[in-house]
């Protein structure tokens, strides 16, 4: 693909923590940066290998913590050091998405921006690249709001749903739609609901926009937030550019940017993505990437087990030894010298344990 040939900047956001990824993702090792696969590729650098064909390297930030900054960096050599932007505080998805439209403003004027995660797993490539430009095409000739919906594949309970309205023709064997609502995570009752009606998309927490329609969006439901970060970013690349953006950082309220700004704004569209998609959200999420064996264990490492059946074990060092004798239904972790054992129906409350600990 050409890369030039679009007004386009891709703002990869790679903030978050993943503690329910525990003991492999940690404070200082979250789960962006993990290779979980045997590709040797992190998550982070699998997000900047989709859409590296799309746009000039120059073209790309990376949003992370200012503590990742140095990984970020050591992993994707191929992004100039101004472009890795580490964020002083945690001030969830709003604060993130301010940020990387305010550099594109300063930088590049007024690019369409696709914003993504860092932390997913999509696949084929092929497909996720030409979705995204269908919605990149589109909001380039109008000032909308797209998001990226997944068509379900089972009633989730974790994950966020959009309400679809009217078919919007584009002639590219992709559809869009009007965005009608964004649905917060359901009861498993209403999630079956929504599946089976056929008119909700899972919410992937990926957009396109105009940098100055989303600007203007910020501008008109949560001021403080572009007040506050565009005064920053008229530091950006100067030696007052970190203590600018800390002061900015400081005085945002924390908040994503589908409460602040993507539910109440005019104008938001739906890019149906028929491509496969995970959060890898859990350690029950690998399953999909770790060889089966008959007895319905998932296990990755020097494994043996007898007489155990629906376990998933994975060991970040491939010579560590696990045997499991007489037991079912476990997920045993192991990295580091430390462990976790779990069902595998609570790994979900992986996260609340750590933050007691």
């Amino acid at each position: 693909m050409e890369k030039k040939k679009r007004d386009l900047a891709v703002v990869i956001m790679a903030g978050g923590v993943g503690t329910r990824f525990w003991p492999l993702s940690t404070d200082k090792r979250p789960k962006q940066f993990l290779k979980l696969f045997n590709d040797n590729r992190s998550l982070l650098q699998k997000s900047y290998d989709r859409v590296s064909a799309l746009v000039p390297d120059d073209h790309i930030l990376v949003l992370t913590n200012k503590a990742f900054m140095d990984i970020a960096a050591e992993q994707l050599p191929e992004i100039p050091p101004e472009n890795i932007i580490g964020e002083p505080m945690r001030r969830d998805t709003a604060a993130a998405v301010c940020l990387g439209a305010a550099l594109c403003k300063e930088r590049f004027g007024n690019p369409v921006i696709a914003t993504v995660t860092a932390d997913h797993v999509i696949a084929p490539i092929e497909q996720f690249r030409k979705t995204l430009l269908s919605a990149v095409d589109a909001a380039q000739q109008n000032d909308v709001l797209y998001t990226m919906g997944i068509q379900p594949t089972y009633p989730a309970t974790g994950y966020g749903y959009l309400e679809l309205g009217r078919k919007i023709s584009k002639g590219t064997g992709i559809e869009h739609f009007e965005l009608l609502n964004f649905k917060e995570k359901p009861d498993l009752e209403t999630a079956e609901r929504y599946v089976k009606s056929g008119r909700y998309r899972w919410n992937s927490g990926m957009f396109v926009w105009k940098t100055d329609a989303i600007l203007k969006e910020i501008e008109r439901h949560i001021f403080s937030h572009l007040e506050a970060i565009c005064d920053a970013a008229r530091y950006d690349c100067t030696p007052q550019w970190p203590e600018a953006l800390e002061k900015a950082f400081a005085a945002l309220e924390t908040i994503s940017i589908d409460y602040a700004v993507m539910e109440k704004a005019q104008g938001v569209r739906c890019v149906d993505c028929t491509f496969s998609w995970s959060d890898v959200g859990s350690w029950n999420a690998m399953k999909d990437y770790i060889p089966g064996d008959t007895a319905g264990n998932y296990l990755r490492g020097q494994v043996k087990s007898m007489d155990s059946n629906g376990n998933l074990v994975f060991c970040e060092d491939s010579d560590e030894a696990v045997l499991l004798v007489g037991v079912k239904d476990l997920v045993v972790v192991r990295t580091e010298g430390k462990t976790l054992v779990a069902h595998k129906d609570r790994t979900e409350d992986v996260k609340k344990l750590i933050q007691e600990v």
